[in-house]
């Protein structure tokens, strides 16, 4: 038997897969309403985290953030039998997934730490990429079980904090293409060019291209150049001031000009405008 603990989007449509395959589930929510919810589903719901994952094998959990996470499994213990599974989903810190991976197993539990980057419908459809990193006897012993909830289950190692490193590389760029996507608007807004036609522009410029060529060219530390950080910091100047002339301010753009002016000041102006990341990548 199966204990969920986190029923809001995210579990609710992992609990409503399961039971479509008929398996037995108990849920537990902060939000008692959202776990009572699922009992249409023939999950069952229960009041206390403890009594959800008294009987499971397995537990899984959906939640917030680690300071939840720890909450939860706090309450959880009394219920817990020696050697339970606890698999979480949830994303998280790597510093604190270390901790928790050691305090668990202290305690006799076998713990897996499988971020995801998936929405609420792939939940449901069992879709979307779920990544997974530590020892590798338990993630083969986990692997048929979490594949049929996702559509690319991915292992990344023996290193227990890399999946929840990674899960946080992926989402530091979402964040980043998102705001830049917000700076444009507010420079179009400025010059009084509706955003949807804004944004066409990327029906033919697809700048995503570059995590690819240029990224990978960056990871390697190559920074010959293709386009010149002077000239980067050139057009960066531009968004900034024609947008100001308008009586509106950018957000991400100012923050990035200082980096660069820094990175100029070091002495890199004449190399591509990867070389933003020299102090990341540059080996001694």
């Amino acid at each position: 038997m199966i204990a969920w603990l986190g029923t809001g989007l995210m579990g609710a449509g992992f609990v409503r897969a399961l039971r479509k395959r008929g398996v037995d589930v108990n849920v537990y929510n902060r939000n008692a309403d959202k776990a009572k919810a699922l009992e249409a589903e023939g999950a069952r719901a229960f009041a206390s985290p403890a009594d959800a994952v008294r009987g499971a094998d397995v537990v899984h959990i959906t939640l917030s953030d680690d300071a939840a996470v720890d909450a939860v499994l706090e309450a959880a213990m009394p219920g817990l039998a020696p050697g339970t599974t606890i698999i979480d989903h949830t994303t998280v810190a790597p510093t604190p997934v270390l901790a928790r991976h050691k305090r668990l197993t202290d305690a006799g539990f076998r713990f897996q730490h499988t971020p995801m980057f998936m929405g609420p419908q792939n939940a449901l459809e069992s879709t979307g990429i779920m990544l997974a990193s530590g020892p590798k006897t338990t993630f083969d012993e986990l692997q048929p079980m979490l594949a049929p909830m996702t559509g690319n289950l991915v292992y990344l190692g023996e290193r227990i904090d890399k999946a929840a490193a990674f899960k946080l590389f992926g989402n530091m760029m979402l964040v980043t293409i998102f705001g830049g996507l917000a700076d444009v608007f507010t420079m179009a807004k400025a010059l009084d060019i509706d955003p949807v036609d804004a944004h066409s522009l990327f029906a033919t410029f697809k700048p995503g291209g570059a995590i690819d060529m240029r990224g990978a060219k960056m990871a390697k530390g190559d920074f010959a150049a293709a386009f010149e950080l002077t000239m980067a910091r050139k057009d960066v100047r531009l968004m900034i001031e024609e947008t100001a002339r308008h009586g509106m301010a950018l957000n991400l753009m100012p923050a990035l000009a200082a980096h660069m002016d820094a990175v100029i000041a070091a002495g890199h102006g004449s190399e591509d405008v990867g070389v933003l990341a020299y102090d990341a990548v540059t080996r001694a």
